[in-house]
């Protein structure tokens, strides 16, 4: 009787690794076993388990960030084949192999695929990007806001902070200081919002400086690239027009 060999089928991964926020960044082969329906945050769960080189040779276990696993909180972005993305929705059936992972170069590695999100939090802060209700919480129902108003505005609130729009972004890098999409988005949103309206000439205000609405350079990038379809462009074009009309009625003294 003659004998059959059949082929298990298996993905191979090749990541970027960086020991330290310090150290060279340097590339590891992994070759694990297929299993249909598996994304990348799988593949990185079975390396977790078993962190064996494609070469047989033993190494640390791969670092990267998750949480929800259903693209709501954006921990997962890394770069996956070239394009930033979630792992947790990139399905490997789907990738071209070897299916190459790396981190997100705008912002500095803290280790392998995990990223310090600095810089986003902060321009967040920077333009105030919520609503302050400190002491209005026993006044009862806030005011409404138009059905009209609320339906764009939801798209906006889908913003999960994953920093794709930043990573696309030619014009967010280590040599400039621009705020980014994400960010001006947002004032679009909490200035649209009939409390966070309160705040919306100290928001307009903190775009019109160093860094902010101008360095942007339309390349459309955050656009097409956002794992929500959030209107990116729209939100800026609107908010360029609104810190014009602010700088106007600033130098007319009204």
């Amino acid at each position: 009787m003659a004998e059959t060999t059949v082929a298990t089928k298996t993905v191979k991964f090749i990541i970027t690794r960086q020991d330290t926020p310090d150290s060279a960044p340097y590339t590891e082969e992994f070759e694990i076993p297929y299993r249909a329906n598996m994304n990348v945050i799988s593949g990185l769960m079975e390396i977790q388990r078993n962190p064996t080189k494609a070469d047989g040779g033993k190494t640390a276990p791969v670092c990267w960030d998750s949480n929800c696993l259903e693209e709501v909180c954006g921990a997962c972005s890394m770069v996956i084949n070239g394009k930033p993305r979630q792992a947790c929705s990139a399905l490997i059936d789907k990738l071209e192999q070897p299916v190459r992972l790396q981190p997100m170069s705008t912002f500095p590695v803290v280790r392998d695929l995990v990223i310090n999100r600095e810089r986003m939090f902060g321009a967040l802060k920077r333009v105030k990007a919520w609503i302050p209700i400190d002491g209005t919480y026993d006044l009862g129902p806030g005011p409404r806001m138009a059905e009209t108003k609320r339906q764009w505005a939801y798209e906006l609130s889908k913003c999960m902070t994953c920093g794709v729009c930043l990573e696309a972004c030619p014009n967010v890098n280590d040599r400039n200081s621009f705020i980014g999409p994400a960010a001006i988005s947002q004032v679009r949103l909490f200035n649209a919002h009939p409390t966070g309206e309160m705040n919306k000439e100290e928001r307009l205000d903190a775009l019109m400086t160093d860094g902010g609405i101008e360095g942007c350079g339309n390349s459309q990038n955050c656009v097409r690239s956002c794992p929500k379809g959030i209107p990116l462009t729209t939100s800026i074009a609107a908010i360029n027009k609104d810190t014009t009309k602010h700088l106007f009625k600033k130098w007319l003294g009204m």
